[in-house]
């Protein structure tokens, strides 16, 4: 079992940016998994990431520290950090927690193969959940028990036993497995809504928010107004006139909104070029993206770094 524990000075600065970066992911297959114990001893500093995290609680309790607010969580617990989201844990004297972290990039998971599947309506744990609002996430978020648990471990120990002897096919088992725990949580996460366990929401806010979602999980990758219709089985002119009735803006304005933001959020490194920030949130022409990132910004990419770092 494996901890990973505080330091101060620059072996701090060193772990937070390993906790921050995805680099440590390769590009052809950017997943990571391992099972930890922790304490007040031996746990991660407050941290953000670029990546996605999914949190398994095996056991034990304690307080998660996510964005300025603070939750119990307890064993059977499920949860997503989204990348930018910054959190931590913390604990009383005695308390422990076991955790399974699994951190991939959205790109783990390809557009087509969702479009082949025909599951998009099949992963609103992945596309709707994440993306409520703080206290929706947290106070209503999933706690398996019984023979849910039993899958969750069973699915979740598979996988790291995957990557972990990495034979010939390992990446593929892993990406199958992966589409297998989103459609498992998310089948028991709306039966959670149908029971009245959570907010319950009309069908074409449902559908919107899923789409959102999508955009926000594959920000990074080539997205086209056709591309959406074919994934989530919608007309063009019903995908916008849906997007401008529950988001106010079409989705192509969104999508922007979205990447802008991300962007924001990258220029924080220093040592990230602005043409590489660019293509990281899916733009092929760095003047293009700069232009649209002053006319929503107000500045351009460089000065709005400037303004970070006064």
């Amino acid at each position: 079992m494996q901890y990973i524990r505080c330091f101060g000075g620059e072996k701090e600065k060193e772990m937070e940016k390993h906790l921050k970066s995805s680099k440590f992911m390769g590009q052809e297959f950017p997943f990571w998994m391992k099972r930890f114990a922790q304490n007040r001893n031996a746990t991660p500093i407050e941290h953000s990431h670029e990546f996605v995290e999914l949190v398994y609680v095996v056991r034990g309790e304690a307080m998660h520290c996510f964005e300025g607010e603070r939750y119990v969580i307890r064993a059977g617990d499920v949860f997503i950090i989204n990348p930018g989201e910054v959190h931590a844990y913390d604990y009383e004297d005695e308390q422990q927690i076991e955790i399974i972290n699994c951190l991939f990039m959205p790109s783990l998971i390809q557009e087509g193969l969702l479009r082949e599947l025909g599951i998009s309506r099949s992963m609103d744990f992945f596309y709707v959940q994440p993306f409520l609002n703080k206290e929706e996430r947290f106070h209503h978020r999933l706690n398996l028990s019984g023979p849910y648990a039993a899958t969750m471990l069973v699915i979740m120990d598979s996988m790291m036993a995957e990557f972990e002897h990495r034979t010939p096919g390992f990446d593929a088992i892993i990406r199958l497995k992966m589409i297998e725990l989103q459609i498992f949580l998310s089948r028991i996460y709306n039966l959670h809504q149908t029971k009245g366990h959570n907010v319950n929401y009309g069908e074409r806010e449902v559908m919107a928010r899923r789409i959102r979602g999508f955009l926000e999980r594959n920000y990074g990758e080539k997205i086209t107004l056709t591309s959406l219709v074919n994934v989530f089985n919608i007309s063009e002119r019903k995908l916008n006139r849906l997007m401008k009735e529950q988001m106010g803006m079409s989705v192509i304005e969104l999508l922007h909104q979205i990447r802008i933001e991300k962007a924001k959020y990258l220029l924080e490194d220093q040592a990230e070029k602005v043409i590489n920030v660019a293509s990281m949130v899916g733009y092929e022409d760095p003047a293009f993206f700069s232009r649209l990132f002053h006319r929503i910004v107000g500045c351009p990419p460089g000065a709005y770094r400037k303004t970070i770092y006064k």
